[in-house]
């Protein structure tokens, strides 16, 4: 396996020539973009023509990650060639979150094959229920494959996504890489990092991702008493302060969920995953310090045992970003640290994190740094 990385820059282009002898059938290209490059022909178009035979996939960030660095207006790749490992490329439209299961499912019947070992998802941020699009995949692979990937980001705009597959760079896809072959080890690690707070509540009345009450209450009336000044700047601020969400109070299991949306008139909030009625839901806030660790130990948690080239993909949440601030790069150098020596890292800030927990299942995060390693023994 052979791994490069590289940054494209508005005014100095690339920051070393791309290595077009990485091109093949067996190569992925992972590219990671500010949401105005999809309407620049250069950066994408200069990968089609390197890698006219590579599987290439990327999305719209809320900044890019390249080595230690935090960047935006940036355009970030990997170029990683397998030697020993099968790749194979799906991809499937979306107009709304109705159809993120049947997404999911499509990706899963595309790829899915006696020797499939990981499959990495990228998806538009905000036409799809994240869970749903999960659960789809899951429904149709086995147990042992590893899932992981994020969903597309815009900053704190929420306006619009986009995912690149090969030509194509739009809103409203699903795109999916597929390894396969006992010689490809891929690990997964996902950590948060933020303090829960105030009261827990019942859901008492949601539909999928759509929260409407918490114990028989407007959720954005509730939601806005906590935000107080802050609450003029949603759905952005809700960025600073995510909802854990759990099937019942002596379960330990939380999952973090990030609103995407509010809608004023039926004071409800719409979340980037579900948030089933009936489970029980608590607020969250940043304690900056545990989420640089949370960082580390994300890293930690996607060892791989194989040696050699090692291309490791940090896909963190923008809510994370806004709450940092200047400390960002922090949790990116931690990261970095915890990482096998000689890594090559790419990522980016997203509306989503789609790994493992660490009971092995998978699902939508939000709020957390995600790694997927990738390596060939």
């Amino acid at each position: 396996m052979q791994v490069e990385t590289r940054r494209w820059s508005t005014g100095t282009g690339w920051s070393e020539p791309l290595p077009e002898d990485l091109d093949s059938p067996a190569t992925v290209v992972l590219a990671f973009g500010d949401p105005a490059i999809a309407d620049d022909a250069q950066p994408l178009g200069d990968l089609r023509r390197s890698y006219p035979t590579s599987r290439i996939l990327g999305c719209s960030t809320a900044g890019q990650i390249h080595g230690d660095a935090l960047t935006d207006g940036t355009l970030v790749a990997s170029i990683a060639r397998f030697d020993k490992t099968r790749v194979e490329t799906t991809t499937a439209s979306v107009d709304g979150p109705g159809e993120s299961f049947a997404a999911g499912e499509q990706i899963a019947q595309a790829l899915g094959a006696p020797d499939l070992r990981a499959v990495f998802v990228l998806s538009d941020g905000l036409l799809v229920n994240g869970s749903e699009l999960v659960r789809g995949c899951a429904s149709r692979l086995a147990p042992d494959v590893v899932v992981t990937g994020g969903l597309a980001g815009d900053g704190d705009r929420f306006e619009r996504t986009w995912v690149l597959a090969g030509d194509e760079a739009r809103s409203g896809m699903v795109a999916a890489a597929g390894l396969y072959g006992d010689a490809v080890h891929v690990g997964a690690g996902s950590f948060g990092g933020w303090d829960i707070f105030g009261p827990e509540r019942r859901i008492t009345r949601a539909e999928g991702n759509v929260l409407f009450e918490l114990d028989g209450r407007p959720a954005l009336e509730i939601y806005k008493e906590y935000l107080g000044d802050r609450a003029s700047g949603l759905p952005a601020t809700a960025l600073l302060f995510p909802l854990a969400v759990r099937e019942a109070r002596d379960t330990n299991q939380r999952t973090v969920r990030t609103i995407l949306a509010v809608d004023e008139a039926a004071q409800s909030m719409t979340f980037a995953g579900d948030v089933p009625e009936g489970w029980q839901a608590q607020l969250m806030r940043a304690n900056k310090d545990r989420l640089v660790d949370g960082a580390m130990q994300a890293a930690r948690m996607s060892t791989t045992n194989a040696e050699g080239p090692q291309l490791a993909v940090a896909i963190s949440c923008v809510g994370r970003r806004l709450v940092l601030g200047e400390r960002t790069e922090e949790e990116i150098e931690a990261t970095l640290e915890a990482l096998a020596p000689g890594s090559e890292l790419v990522g980016f800030y997203s509306y989503g994190e789609i790994a493992p927990h660490s009971e092995g299942f998978c699902d939508l995060h939000n709020q957390t740094m995600t790694i997927t390693t990738v390596a060939e023994a």
